[in-house]
């Protein structure tokens, strides 16, 4: 595993939702910040082809909410808060550096 930077640190504030390719498959990666921390999970919800960085957070829950049909995915453990999703997001461990936003990826 490998610690892959996503982007620069003073690109990304408080209460952004950013999407990301990163691997060989260009699958989609998920980074959001909310009150200087960063949480980073799989970037396309469970139930339906649906981007989530064009969906609603909610810093106070730290959740995403699909924008296709509003499940809510907890940020840190990647579990649907509600129906019709089921099943969870991968998540990863994330970090932010003075130079960077960093992500910890197989």
């Amino acid at each position: 595993m490998t610690w892959t930077k996503m982007c620069d640190a003073n690109s990304l504030n408080d209460g952004d939702l950013v999407s990301f390719n990163y691997g060989d498959t260009n699958r989609k990666l998920l980074i959001a910040r909310i009150n200087g921390k960063v949480y980073a999970t799989d970037g396309i919800c469970t139930h339906a082809y649906a981007e989530l960085s064009n969906g609603f957070l909610n810093e106070e829950e730290k959740t995403v909410t699909c924008p296709l049909h509003l499940s809510a995915f907890d940020l840190q453990s990647g579990v649907p808060k509600n129906a019709p999703a089921e099943i969870p997001l991968k998540t990863y461990q994330a970090k932010e550096e003075a130079d960077g936003v960093y992500v910890l990826l197989e």
